[in-house]
This record gives C-alpha cells, structure tokens and sequence, in this order.
C-alpha cells in the first residue's frame, strides 16, 4: 500500500516555495523526488509521486494551496517538501504541472469540479 501526504502548508521563502503538512509521521530521508504528478480529482489535488525503497509515496497538492503553486510557477521558484529537517526539491514540478493543467482545461474526462478550478486558479 502506498502512502499519501496532505500537503496544507505553502509558503514563499528564500525565493523557494516550501510545502509542508501539519501531520507528518513518515520518514523522509530515504525519499526521493520521482518528477512525475497525476490529477486527483475526486480530491481536487495534483499528486507528486516520491519514492522511497519500499513503496510510492504521494504528496497531495489540494486546490488550498494552488495559489502559492501558481506563484511558484510563474516565478519559476524551486518547490520544496520540507519533512521535519528534511527537504526534498520537487524536480520537474512545473513541466509536470503545466502538462497537467493543458490536459485538464477543456477536458470533461478529469470532472467538471476539477476543470472549473484549474481553470480558475491557473489560466
């Protein structure tokens, strides 16, 4: 079974955007950034998908918190998940997302809840 993180938490600092969740009981340094997302929409999140020895870990990315994902990207600032004193740079967040968001617009298929707010927030 693999293990899902909600991320809550955003915040600009240092010209990185740090992401974090107020419950987090995992380890985190043997994860690492796999630099690929998915939709959730039954959520309204995006999925970053880490990885560690075992398993697949997802970090949820709700809609809460795309203001701040939108800044980032349209800054092209560095995302970070920050897991107690670890962090972890999110690589190829922005691709991955802006690929998402170019399927999503216009597209039935991810619900029409989902598409309403990746249209609002991002375009």
């Amino acid at each position: 079974m693999n293990t899902r993180i909600e991320l809550t938490e955003a915040t600009i600092e240092n010209n990185r955007l740090i992401l974090q969740s107020a419950s987090l009981s995992i380890e985190a340094e043997q994860l690492k950034a796999k630099g690929q997302m998915l939709a959730d929409s039954d959520q309204l999140a995006f999925i970053y998908i880490l990885e560690s020895p075992d398993e697949f870990v997802y970090a949820g990315l709700p809609h809460t918190i795309w203001t701040k994902l939108k800044e980032a990207k349209e800054k092209d600032l560095p995302v970070i998940l920050q897991i107690n004193e670890n962090e972890i740079e999110l690589t190829d967040i922005v691709p991955e997302l802006n690929y998402l968001l170019e399927n999503i617009k216009g597209n039935a298929n991810y619900g029409e809840e989902m598409e309403n707010k990746v249209v609002e927030l991002f375009f």
